[in-house]
């Protein structure tokens, strides 16, 4: 077991940006996980609004937290005929990531009005977008929360940012152990998954630590993973031609470039009809230069298509990582350059916050719940 590297800790059942709030599935449907909540979808009745009440059903960001079982320390079938790869985004839209109106931050930021962190917690963090996280095996409801994420993205003609954290065997049954209970239920939850990302601009976050974290497995649970992996990325790409997906590729502490395009490669991550890239830094601390190096090393090994690019989290890597390697709510960590679609760095084409700062990794507070103290000592 190596020490600490860049796993998603996930309270109870899931932990991210948002919690995942049950639709109405009932039973274990309704468990709350830590860190990520679940949105519920408008009343068809209502017009969906900036308040949590009434905003489009979303999953919030499975705010992935290191767990020390298996990070590296520091740290359907197939389309007949595809439409022409979609550009990258324009100018215009390039900062316009979306922000989904619920969250553990802006839940504690509305209701701390009189806290003297509240005004920077508030700005500096809640007032960014983030990832939204589904990290609970739902198949009942999961089109409609992520139907209310999407939907409520291109009411504001915003890109929305989702995760699908709900491999089996996720975290190598660590602090963030859980998901589908095996490989075919995790491709139909998938296939609704799809279902919901409607047909604006939409970024997937394919699986944190589904592919750098693959050592724990057999070489045959291996090879079925990467199988089901690359399925997923051409039935979600299928489902929407202007939705980008990105595949795991941990971070700049782990394994060496080559052998992570070489698992990359065998998910999926090289073919047009599966992956635009791959992501880099979730729940981890690394500086954005070293993800930048890390990351193009990664895709000219890699090879496939010159459009293939990196999306890197850069929630937390301001001071870049600890000098000794710890990934538990490390003192001294700040935040890292803002979200934005329009990075000017090239074959880079995100920084995104898909780990929410201020979710504890365990060690300030309870895995993947909203810490302020650790929020405000990242933000001031």
């Amino acid at each position: 077991m190596v020490a600490a590297a860049s796993v998603v800790v996930v309270m109870g059942a899931v932990t991210g940006m948002l919690s995942a709030l049950d639709d109405g599935g009932g039973g274990a449907d309704e468990a709350r996980p830590e860190v990520t909540r679940s949105p519920r979808p408008p009343s068809p009745s209502l017009v969906p609004s900036p308040s949590p009440s009434s905003a489009p059903s979303v999953t919030p960001s499975a705010g992935a937290s290191p767990s020390p079982s298996a990070k590296k320390a520091g740290s359907g079938p197939s389309p007949q005929k595809r439409p022409a790869k979609k550009a990258p985004p324009s100018a215009e839209t390039a900062t316009r990531l979306y922000r989904h109106p619920e969250s553990q931050v802006l839940d504690w930021v509305r209701s701390h009005p009189d806290d003297p962190r509240q005004d920077v917690i508030g700005s500096r963090i809640a007032g960014h977008p983030a990832a939204v996280w589904f990290a609970d095996h739902t198949p009942a409801t999961i089109t409609s929360r992520v139907r209310a994420v999407t939907s409520g993205g291109a009411a504001e003609g915003r890109v929305p940012v989702v995760v699908p954290y709900a491999i089996p065997g996720r975290d190598c049954g660590g602090h963030s152990e859980g998901g589908a209970p095996h490989l075919g239920a995790y491709d139909a939850w998938i296939e609704r998954f799809a279902a919901g990302l409607g047909s604006g601009d939409v970024i997937v976050v394919l699986e944190p630590d589904s592919v750098a974290q693959a050592e724990c497995l057999s070489a045959g649970e291996r090879a079925d993973r990467f199988a089901s992996l690359a399925r997923a990325g051409r039935v979600l790409k299928e489902a929407n031609p202007n939705a980008r997906v990105y595949f795991d590729a941990g971070h700049s502490g782990w394994h060496a470039p080559a052998k992570q395009a070489g698992w990359l490669k065998q998910a999926g991550a090289a073919s047009a009809a599966s992956s635009d890239g791959v992501f880099s830094n979730v729940s981890n601390f690394h500086a954005t230069a070293d993800e930048v190096a890390y990351d193009r090393a990664v895709l000219d090994a890699l090879g496939g298509p010159a459009s293939l690019g990196a999306v890197i989290d850069t929630s937390r890597n301001g001071n870049g990582a600890p000098p000794d390697g710890e990934w538990c709510d490390p003192d001294g960590r700040t935040l890292g350059r803002a979200p934005t679609l329009n990075t000017g760095s090239e074959r880079i084409d995100a920084y995104l916050w898909v780990k929410l700062p201020g979710e504890s990794d365990g060690c300030r507070g309870e895995p993947g719940t909203f810490t302020p103290s650790y929020a405000y000592d990242l933000a001031r």
